[in-house]
């Protein structure tokens, strides 16, 4: 499992491949691992949360003071699956998580 930063995901497409190369079954928390190899991202929905900061964003700039709007947490999240990777490593993804997904690359 890794939960990525700005410099592992500058870098993901080397990590994805050092564990294709070792059969590592690996799990990240940004879909673009997974749309880029790496064989399942489950993370909160940066869409969503976008989605919701304009929100905030339009009841400062109708007077809203910043520090009076609560701090939210995500409620979204997003589990994408690459079945080409995961039949690569020789793996059968459950019927539960595939019914679960929000995303199947084949």
């Amino acid at each position: 499992m890794l939960i990525s930063d700005a410099f592992l995901h500058v870098h993901r497409q080397t990590i994805i491949s050092l564990a294709a190369r070792n059969n590592a079954p690996a799990i990240f928390d940004s879909p673009s691992f997974a749309r880029n190899g790496g064989l399942i991202s489950y993370g909160p929905s940066f869409a969503d949360i976008f989605r919701r900061a304009a929100g905030h964003v339009d009841r400062i700039l109708h007077g809203a003071k910043a520090s009076d709007l609560p701090v939210e947490v995500p409620t979204k999240f997003d589990l994408v699956i690459n079945l080409k990777t995961a039949k690569a490593l020789g793996l059968t993804v459950p019927n539960t998580l595939l019914v679960s997904a929000d995303e199947l690359i084949e």
